[in-house]
């Protein structure tokens, strides 16, 4: 535990050191393509409705894999282009709204005694681009807590960090330049799984990955790649093949998202490899899809609605 009050270094390896290598295309914001143009997009997220997805959780964390769950829950809102946070009277806002898809991304797991409980939202433009506007995480566990907010500001993101931890907290990161972010990749799949970067990137990356590995907050250069798979994993989707994204930094170090081809996209599962700084060896997070819902949450409120999280087989 003493281990984690300082603020562990961790060099993201990559198989180019080069940075003058890089496609150089890739960084940069493509044509922007509306994801409005598939007919059927605006008729599955602007319902009125969220998409819960409930994920069967195995997390790595201090040599050990821990059962827990994740929670992905997507929906459109109205959000305010300047202040950045969803619009109490979207009609009254005139050109300060803006269209978004919101991902909040949970996890829930044990390490012995004490809990963890994070949490990521990722706030991404339907009608100019599809990079994110803003993305939040928070952790919280019985050592302390942690948040992140990262705003785009025309040619640049603003980070700051709050944290328990001495060493890493409180700072204000200027980022600047084209910068991918991996928060980013979930919602382009549902969005539009055409956009997904291809090839050697400049990313940054996720945040709950930061969190978790106390790695500086910088972003690192990655190989992307989106294939095509058989569906030997996930004998719930009735689709014989399925589409692997896969963002790796480097050996110790990467990202695989299983989606599937055809719209709405839905992630079916997801793994991550990164090294164990306690342990020295590297480990491998996994999870699967248990359950998804469409349904207005925000007004099942009430004891009775509790039966939802059973139809969910959420537990935590």
């Amino acid at each position: 535990m003493k281990a984690l009050y300082g603020l562990i270094t961790l060099m993201i390896v990559t198989g180019c050191q080069n940075k003058d290598t890089i496609d150089k295309s890739n960084t940069e914001e493509k044509q922007f393509e509306s994801p409005y143009n598939n007919d059927r997009f605006s008729k599955y997220w602007d319902q009125g409705l969220a998409e819960i997805n409930s994920y069967e959780l195995k997390q790595s964390r201090y040599g050990e894999e821990r059962d827990g769950e994740a929670v992905i829950i997507f929906v459109t809102e109205d959000f305010s282009k300047e202040k950045q946070v969803k619009l109490d009277r979207p009609e009254q806002a005139g050109d300060d709204k803006m269209h978004t898809l919101k991902m909040n991304f949970t996890k829930k797991f044990i390490t012995g005694i004490y809990p963890y409980s994070m949490m990521t939202s990722v706030f991404s433009p339907l009608d100019e681009h599809l990079n994110p506007i803003k993305i939040t995480t928070s952790s919280q566990e019985w050592c302390g807590h942690t948040f992140t907010q990262i705003n785009h500001r025309k040619d640049k993101y603003d980070l700051q960090l709050f944290s328990y931890f001495e060493s890493e907290g409180d700072k204000t990161i200027e980022l600047q330049g084209n910068i991918y972010f991996e928060e980013a990749i979930w919602n382009n799949i549902r969005t539009n799984p055409t956009s997904l970067p291809k090839g050697e990137m400049r990313i940054f990356p996720g945040n709950l990955y930061l969190r978790l590995s106390h790695s500086d907050y910088t972003p690192g250069i990655a190989m992307c790649t989106l294939t095509e798979i058989n569906n030997d994993l996930y004998s719930f989707s009735e689709a014989k093949t399925i589409n692997k994204y896969k963002v790796e930094y480097g050996r110790n170090h990467s990202l695989i998202i299983h989606f599937e081809k055809d719209f709405p996209y839905t992630i079916l599962g997801w793994e991550e490899r990164y090294p164990d700084v306690m342990q020295g060896k590297n480990r491998l997070t996994k999870a699967t899809l248990r359950k998804q819902l469409m349904i207005d949450y925000w007004t099942k409120n009430n004891l009775a609605d509790t039966t939802y999280r059973d139809s969910l087989m959420i537990k935590y």
